[in-house]
């Protein structure tokens, strides 16, 4: 451990947001199959803007939940671990929203692969979101992006 590292674990960490860890859950299941681009980054924008919690949200404020999305995410080794943070939603009902949005996320892009599919699936487990809970998610969302 280096001297900044002794330093820095000396200090209380802040909790991350219920909103950075919304947006978290976004960024997880966007990176999921190993693409992230700014195509990606514009579809998460859109789906937070149409969220009640961005509502009253400053571009300058929003862009800060991203940094602290990405700070968050940059603590863990890989994506695949750092779903763990997502276990501190302070609510059911904001775990709930984080599972409906990675999968909204999921099935946006058009093709579901096995990284996400596996993505998915830690991210629930997680948050506690029972099979049920998922299946009926899963089947409204499909009904959304049916062509």
């Amino acid at each position: 451990m280096g001297l900044l590292s002794r330093l820095t674990g000396l200090a209380p960490t802040k909790a991350p947001t219920d909103d950075a860890l919304l947006i978290h859950a976004m960024f997880l299941m966007a990176g999921a199959d190993g693409n992230f681009d700014d195509e990606e980054t514009a579809v998460i924008i859109g789906f937070a803007n149409s969220l009640p919690e961005f509502k009253e949200t400053t571009e300058q404020q929003f862009q800060g939940l991203i940094s602290e999305a990405r700070k968050l995410a940059r603590k863990f080794e890989t994506p695949q671990a750092s779903v763990a943070a997502l276990a501190q939603l302070s609510t059911p009902k904001l775990k709930q929203k984080a599972f409906l949005l990675a999968a909204d996320i999921a099935l946006s892009s058009g093709d579901v692969d096995e990284h996400e599919d596996a993505m998915l699936e830690s991210i629930g487990r997680v948050l506690g979101i029972d099979e049920n809970t998922a299946n009926t998610i899963i089947n409204v969302l499909a009904i959304k992006y049916v062509a």
